[in-house]
């Protein structure tokens, strides 16, 4: 809260994007045409009653899902030995 009583953000650093260079925001494009393909053969697997499309467009959708994933952060510190 501001000394003024405003209870107003401070400004535009406070966001949920504070601190994140370009280099930070990873486009999606590839998991979103993943995610369409995975609807199409969805729907046609429920259509046509193809249980294999179905089962096919599922497992896609999982793959779509995981591509919005982040990577995982770079192990730090010493390595582990055996």
């Amino acid at each position: 809260m501001r000394p003024d009583g405003d209870k107003r953000t401070a400004g535009p650093e406070t966001g949920s994007r504070a601190g994140r260079g370009p280099s930070t925001h990873r486009r999606h494009g590839s998991a979103w045409a993943v995610l369409l393909s995975a609807l199409a053969a969805v729907v046609a697997g429920m259509v046509l009653p193809h249980g294999l499309l179905l089962a096919a467009g599922l497992v896609l959708a999982g793959v779509g899902v995981s591509l919005f994933d982040a990577p995982p952060a770079p192990r730090r510190g010493r390595p582990r030995t055996p």
